[in-house]
């Protein structure tokens, strides 16, 4: 059966599966606009951030996978209370 959100979307069975989290280790200074001007990363490290399932690229550094993103693939950050 399909979900319905707050705004009113249906979701199929195929869409409610729960987004990953993950920590963030690193971060770059940001991305250039076409005008040169730096833009700044919407995260820094120790944020724990809301990622898509699939999406960004898997390095494998001393047997240990890590995944890279870029700032706009991020869904969002969870705010500790």
């Amino acid at each position: 059966a399909e979900a319905k959100t707050a705004t009113g979307i249906f979701l199929p069975d195929s869409a409610k599966q729960a987004p990953n989290w993950a920590k963030v280790l690193a971060v770059g200074p940001g991305r250039r606009t076409k005008d040169g001007n730096l833009v700044p990363m919407g995260v820094k490290v120790g944020d724990t951030v809301v990622v898509p399932e699939y999406g960004g690229m898997t390095l494998k550094f001393d047997n240990e996978d890590f995944h890279v993103f870029r700032d706009e693939d991020f869904m969002g950050i969870i705010k500790e209370e």
